[in-house]
């Protein structure tokens, strides 16, 4: 068995892909929201929760997955480790689907690199006007935690769920955007000029979550873009392609398919 650990946009052309040879697989998002999307590709088991390593390997050994595809969002490090341990545990092997970074090699004075949240406080002490943060509903509390006082505008997914996370947190209705990613150049421009902001939040989730559209839309528009960039991590097989993925299978787990 075949299993995949989907977090990303990539997962349905993974699917569309792998099911052109089998089903036999399992798959396991972290939300139902994700699995719903999915629905109609072809497996055998698909889990709609998230996992602890215990939960993780149950399931593993249930099915027995001898080939694991990480698959999860860049900045899912804790799955990402999770998985790892338990592939390790259970040899199976663990093969990472990573998504490009699109901002590398580019250079602009509106451009600022961190590496942590916690930065951001030192960074927008000295921006002065409203903050646009694009990083998403779970990243919102550790921009609160900084009490910055600038306004601080959340684009978040439009979800009810998400929606009373927000309102629990303390966000105020009208310094919360929901709407489904990625946005578009003219859009990203039309929320810059709209709320009037000095700076855009970013987390560099490559071409697929529309990160190089925000920055464009922010140079463009002479504001700071700030970049929460990626922890580095070392991975044994790792392929940035849905193609190479899904060709390195073929190649090496024949008995699988």
């Amino acid at each position: 068995m075949i299993g995949f650990i989907l977090g990303t946009s990539e997962g349905k052309k993974l699917l569309s892909l792998i099911n052109k040879y089998t089903s036999n697989i399992i798959i396991s998002t972290a939300t139902s929201y994700g699995g719903e999307l999915l629905k109609d590709y072809k497996f055998k088991h698909l889990n709609t929760k998230p996992l602890n390593e215990e939960e993780m390997m149950t399931l593993f050994k249930k099915f027995d997955v001898k080939v694991l595809v990480d698959a999860s969002h860049p900045y899912a490090k804790e799955v990402s480790k999770i998985c790892n341990k338990v592939c390790n545990a259970l040899n199976i092997e663990y093969i990472r689907y990573e998504r490009p970074s699109i901002l590398d090699g580019i250079i602009s004075e509106n451009l600022i690199r961190i590496t942590e949240y916690s930065d951001l406080g030192k960074i927008l002490s000295k921006i002065n006007g409203n903050i646009l943060n694009t990083t998403g509903s779970r990243n919102i509390e550790k921009i609160m935690k900084l009490n910055i006082k600038n306004r601080i505008i959340h684009r978040v997914l439009p979800s009810v769920k998400v929606m009373e996370e927000c309102f629990k947190l303390g966000v105020k209705v009208e310094d919360l955007i929901a709407i489904k990613g990625p946005v578009g150049y003219e859009l990203n421009k039309g929320f810059i000029d709209e709320y009037n902001a000095k700076a855009l939040i970013s987390k560099d989730s490559g071409s697929q979550g529309g990160t190089y559209e925000k920055f464009k839309a922010a140079n463009d528009k002479n504001i700071k873009f700030i970049l929460i960039e990626r922890e580095k991590v070392h991975y044994q097989n790792v392929f940035n392609t849905e193609e190479k993925v899904v060709e390195y299978i073929l190649n090496s787990t024949k008995t699988l398919i």
